[in-house]
């Protein structure tokens, strides 16, 4: 199967300082690529620099982010815009507040979908009224009425992977979706998140410190240390065998129950 997306020998920097350290990695359509590691990582920033959310003083430093054969550290920014949201989705640890405050989800998804492409409003209706459907919204009308904060943490993290599905890009990039939710929600979004990829046959690219959400998600594991890549492989032999001293200590950690 085609690659979709490929990291080859990747260095990210801030201000000079070194923040990613030679990452390399692929991720095939259709594929969950699980990145996990300790606060600070380097997790975070390897997603972003794909979109070019890095911020004025960050930046690919050295090697390539390939997308269907298009380098994209080296796009000009308003080609790179045009890839973000149509082909490169993002969703936030907290969407939430990625969201404006004073303005209805239904007025912030459809100018989302304008920005790329002509669509009635009519049209965006019927989109937006599927999709929150399918993500498991009986009251879809409600939701894109609603201003975000008079939705619960679950309903706007679930409503932000209806924003970064909205144009059903081809990859999607999920920075700590679930870690802001209570185990019950994180399980309710796990779930929703595998169902985008059964149904649309989205690519997802999950950022989290959680070894349970990776192992019940992913198909790959990229594990990292201080801004490098200590083990990258099959979900089952990175998680049951792992080779990494540092893998195993995560894995340590995770809490066990007992039975009575």
């Amino acid at each position: 199967m085609a690659e979709l997306l490929r990291y080859d020998h990747v260095d990210i920097s801030y201000n000079g300082f070194l923040a990613v350290k030679d990452v390399s990695f692929t991720l095939e359509p259709g594929e969950i690529l699980g990145i996990v590691g300790e606060s600070g990582c380097g997790k975070s920033t390897l997603i972003k620099a794909a979109m070019g959310l890095l911020g004025s003083a960050g930046m690919v430093t050295r090697g390539d982010i390939w997308y269907k054969g298009k380098n994209l550290p080296d796009l000009p920014p308003k080609e790179l815009r045009k890839l973000n949201g149509p082909e490169l989705g993002m969703i936030f640890q907290s969407a939430g507040s990625s969201f404006c405050p004073i303005r209805t989800i239904g007025a912030q998804l459809y100018e989302t979908m304008t920005e790329h492409e002509k669509t009635s409003k009519a049209e965006f209706l019927d989109r937006a009224m599927e999709l929150l459907g399918k993500l498991g919204f009986e009251d879809g009308k409600r939701v894109l009425g609603s201003y975000p904060f008079e939705l619960s943490g679950g309903m706007q993290q679930r409503v932000g992977i209806a924003a970064a599905m909205l144009l059903n890009p081809s990859v999607r990039l999920a920075d700590e979706p679930t870690s802001a939710l209570d185990v019950s929600v994180q399980k309710q979004v796990v779930g929703e998140m595998l169902l985008v990829r059964k149904t649309f046959g989205t690519a997802i690219v999950l950022v989290a410190h959680n070894i349970g959400v990776i192992g019940a998600m992913a198909d790959k594991v990229l594990v990292m240390k201080n801004g490098e890549a200590v083990e990258y492989g099959d979900t089952r032999q990175v998680l049951g065998s792992p080779q990494a001293a540092y893998t195993r200590q995560l894995l340590s950690a995770v809490p066990r129950l007992r039975r009575a």
